[in-house]
């Protein structure tokens, strides 16, 4: 990743201006490594009455049970005061919970202390959500809602449907006019991945060989960083396989790097590369972080948050092996993009000479965006 210079790169804050804080939970209990358990947590805090649910449910300045607020845009979570609400529990949704962890949610605005409906209004099989990491890779990206503790969030696109970019206005074009090259939304975020720097500042460039060669590695990053499409696969012979059973409930996660083996109690792993095991956010291993997220017990006992899986399951064996595989390749693109010279430079106060930055006050603000019927609370209608 290209280091940090006094370039006048213009910072990222101004090339994608509309940005949202992060999400704000409250409460741990309502995201889990998967659905079930957020089912069985639903299932015992309705199950519990009047102060048994209050304090089972946690209550913050926020949130209590007692609440009144709107549905998540797009989801369909009750609006009744928790104290009163009874059902199954609304179908969890897949979300980012941390770098390179998908995990789940239940999409009910009950529960959370600040969920950023504009965020919700967005999310569509289009978008794209970066989210500025404190740590490690500047920038990660996700198609999933981001739940994670970071920082700013900024959607490729301020309505549905991949409708009206979260660019600087002008700032697409004028990069297209410099380069002599059609581009589009995706091929600025890819140019973005690829090079942006810790300080959060993007340096372009007026070389059209350059760009080309930024955005196809940025392209690589998107693809492995958003998990969609075709599922990235290690060379023939490099590729992770479960050599012993893992156990029902593995406790203890061990590398041996003269082996390229990844132990989990017995469970044996291999090959994994070491850039994998060692590929960290900050001071953590991802592997490690991922692992703990699934099999460490801290809950106090009698919380919802002490409803657990009672074992591991396949499907988490094939993302642990799929993550492997998406750290390994990570890195080797890591390793390139740390190679990438910036010659040509489109500085700052270029595009504040052609007019582009500083970008408009309201390009900074969310779009009016009412795809369909919001319910407020208690079933009301919500007005935009």
């Amino acid at each position: 990743m290209p280091g940090v210079t006094h370039d006048d790169a213009p910072p990222l804050a101004d090339l994608m201006p509309w940005s949202v804080a992060p999400l704000r939970l409250g409460r741990g209990w309502p995201t889990a490594p998967d659905p079930a358990t957020l089912k069985a947590r639903w299932d015992a805090l309705l199950k519990a009455e009047g102060q048994d649910r209050e304090t089972l449910f946690g209550p913050t300045r926020a949130r209590t049970t007692h609440s009144a607020v709107a549905q998540l845009p797009g989801r369909a979570g009750g609006t009744e005061p928790l104290a009163a609400a009874s059902g199954p529990c609304p179908d969890p949704v897949r979300v980012l919970a941390a770098p390179f962890d998908e995990q789940w949610l239940i999409p009910d605005h009950r529960l959370i202390d600040a969920a950023r409906p504009e965020l919700w209004r967005v999310a569509d099989d289009h978008q794209i959500f970066t989210v500025e990491s404190p740590e490690g890779m500047p920038l990660l990206a996700t198609s999933l809602p981001p739940a994670l503790r970071a920082g700013r969030i900024r959607p490729l696109y301020r309505r549905p449907g991949a409708a009206e970019p979260n660019l600087a206005p002008g700032l697409l074009r004028h990069l297209a006019d410099r380069l002599d090259l059609p581009l589009t939304p995706p091929d600025l975020l890819a140019w973005t991945l690829a090079t942006i720097r810790p300080d959060r500042t993007v340096p372009l460039t007026a070389d059209p060989a350059l760009w080309s060669q930024g955005v196809e590695l940025g392209r690589r990053t998107l693809w492995l960083l958003r998990r969609v499409g075709d599922r990235p696969k290690l060379p023939g012979g490099r590729r992770p396989y479960v050599r012993a059973p893992l156990p029902t409930r593995p406790l203890t996660l061990l590398y041996d790097p003269a082996e390229e083996t990844l132990h989990l109690d017995e469970g044996r792993i291999s090959p994994v590369p070491p850039e994998a095991w060692d590929f960290r956010t900050g001071e953590v291993r991802v592997l490690e972080a991922w692992f703990t997220a699934r099999t460490t017990e801290t809950a106090e006992p009698g919380t919802l948050a002490a409803i657990t899986p009672a074992a591991w399951s396949q499907s988490w064996t094939s993302e642990l092996l799929e993550l492997i595989t998406i750290l390994a390749l990570l890195a080797d693109v890591r390793s390139q993009q740390a190679d990438l010279e910036i010659k040509s430079p489109i500085t700052a106060r270029d595009l504040t000479a052609a007019g582009v930055l500083p970008p408009p006050d309201t390009s900074r603000k969310p779009a009016s965006v009412l795809e369909h019927i919001e319910e407020g609370p208690a079933g009301q209608l919500t007005l935009m």
